[in-house]
């Protein structure tokens, strides 16, 4: 089992009712969907705010980092690195900022 950090936007945060980064545990192979798995069964009043209901894609203006690397276009099936994997680094899921 690992322990994953996950850094979450503030109204996701706030959404959650918490204040800090928070842990996941996941069991078995360590990805995005892993990792969003786990916190949407352990805040299921995020369900539907980071993927969307069904196809399960992440929602558009939402991005993930692993390693300070954008991975928000790879496959959310992709094993995250070691430095995720054991807590060393966090998962970001951050807002894009659009500008004109």
């Amino acid at each position: 089992m690992s322990r994953i950090r996950v850094m979450l936007p503030f109204h996701l945060k706030n959404l959650a009712r918490i204040e800090t980064d928070l842990f996941v545990n996941v069991d078995g192979v360590v990805t995005p969907n892993s990792i969003l798995d786990r916190l949407e069964a352990d805040y299921p009043m995020l369900r539907g705010t980071i993927r969307e209901f069904g196809s399960g894609k992440r929602r558009p203006w939402l991005r993930f980092f692993a390693c300070q690397e954008d991975i928000s276009h790879d496959p959310m099936g992709n094993e995250l690195p070691t430095a995720v994997q054991s807590g060393d680094e966090p998962f970001i899921v951050i807002g894009a900022i659009a500008g004109g």
